[in-house]
C-alpha cells in the first residue's frame, strides 16, 4: 500500500508558475511510475503527465508539453510538478497517482494509488 500526499496548489495569475509536489509513504520500496492528472468542474479527469522509475522518460498531454516538468526524487520518495505559463484553463484539482511497475501509461484505470487532490486556481 502507498499513501500519496500532494501540496503546493493555489491561486495564480494566468502567465505565472506554481510547483506542486506529491509525497509518498508507505511500501515505497517497489518500483512505480507516477502520474499526474486533473479534474476541472464538470470535467472528467485527464491526464497531464507521467514519469518512469529512473526519472528518464516522461511524457505529457499535448495541453501542457513545453510548459509543465515532472521530475521525481526517489531517495526522498517524492515527485514534482513544475507548472510555468499557466492559463486558465489549467485550473483544476491536481491529483498524482502511482502504479506498480516501469511502464508508463496515461490510462487513468492503470493507477492504483491515488493522493486527495491539490487546487490550481489560475486567474486571468
Amino acid at each position: 500500500q502507498v499513501q500519496l500526499v500532494e501540496s503546493g496548489g493555489g491561486l495564480v495569475q494566468a502567465g505565472g508558475s506554481l510547483r506542486l509536489s506529491c509525497a509518498a509513504s508507505g511500501r515505497t520500496s517497489s518500483v512505480y511510475t507516477m502520474g499526474w492528472f486533473r479534474q476541472a468542474p464538470g470535467k472528467e479527469r485527464e491526464f497531464v503527465g507521467v514519469i518512469n522509475w529512473g526519472g528518464d522518460t516522461t511524457y505529457y498531454a499535448d495541453s501542457v508539453k513545453g510548459r509543465f516538468t515532472i521530475s521525481r526524487d526517489n531517495a526522498k520518495n517524492t515527485v514534482s510538478l513544475q507548472m510555468n505559463s499557466l492559463k486558465p484553463e489549467d485550473t483544476a484539482v491536481y491529483y498524482c497517482a502511482a502504479r506498480r511497475g516501469m511502464a508508463v501509461t496515461a490510462e487513468a484505470l492503470q493507477y492504483a494509488y491515488w493522493g486527495q487532490g491539490t487546487q490550481v486556481t489560475v486567474s486571468s
